[in-house]
């Protein structure tokens, strides 16, 4: 088991467009300690994305070496692009008590979850309505009208899963949201469990998918 003064995994995960990577960035900003963990992907770089610190771009060849060698400590298949997460890297991290976060969706996080040595936090983002969903995939997507239907589809599929995390909380103002998980973490790092309202995370859940 890691000691208290090794880092924590804090694992934020989300329908596609509801926020988690820009989230994850800005709480780096907020907090010295926390960095990202870097995902490996087979994806196209988007534009202004940058190797290295966005994502590592590798392809598939690449990709199926690492899986080979067990050097992931997850990866998973999204909308026909490999994503994974490199083990060295994460534990170098926590060893110098750095508190790593993860942009990772739910395949990732119940993989990770399977490594009972492992201390995780998981959080759940959500949308606060699936048009302001729609219109972040609008602006990330510009012109892929099959992409951004591809990925509206899966939304309640992919929300489905918010009961297998710790915590759920709703991204309607990026600074609240980040401030809330902040609080979260904050909490966790001190062994006490953050309060939430379960009857409210049930409401939004039930007004998302109906």
């Amino acid at each position: 088991m890691l000691t208290d003064k090794k880092g924590q995994m804090f694992i934020l995960s989300s329908p596609s467009g509801a926020g988690k990577t820009t989230l994850t960035k800005e709480l780096t900003t907020i907090n010295s300690n926390f960095v990202i963990s870097i995902s490996y992907t087979t994806r196209k770089p988007r534009p202004n994305e940058v190797n290295g610190k966005d994502y590592h771009f590798v392809n598939i060849e690449e990709f199926n070496s690492l899986i080979k060698s067990n050097s992931f400590f997850e990866y998973a298949l999204i909308f026909n692009n490999y994503y994974g997460t490199l083990k060295k890297t994460v534990m170098n991290l926590m060893e110098k008590g750095k508190d790593v976060l993860f942009d990772i969706d739910w395949q990732g996080t119940q993989q990770l979850k399977k490594n009972k040595s492992l201390s995780l936090v998981t959080i759940f983002i959500l949308p606060p309505n699936i048009k302001i969903l729609k219109e972040r995939l609008l602006n990330r997507h510009k012109g892929q009208e099959n992409l951004i239907k591809e990925r509206m589809n899966k939304f309640d599929g992919e929300i489905s899963h918010w009961k297998e995390y710790n915590y759920v909380v709703v991204n309607d103002d990026l600074k609240k949201c980040c401030n809330k998980i902040s609080d979260i973490i904050k909490s966790e790092k001190q062994g006490i469990k953050f309060k939430q309202n379960y009857d409210e995370i049930k409401k939004k859940i039930s007004e998302l998918t109906n």
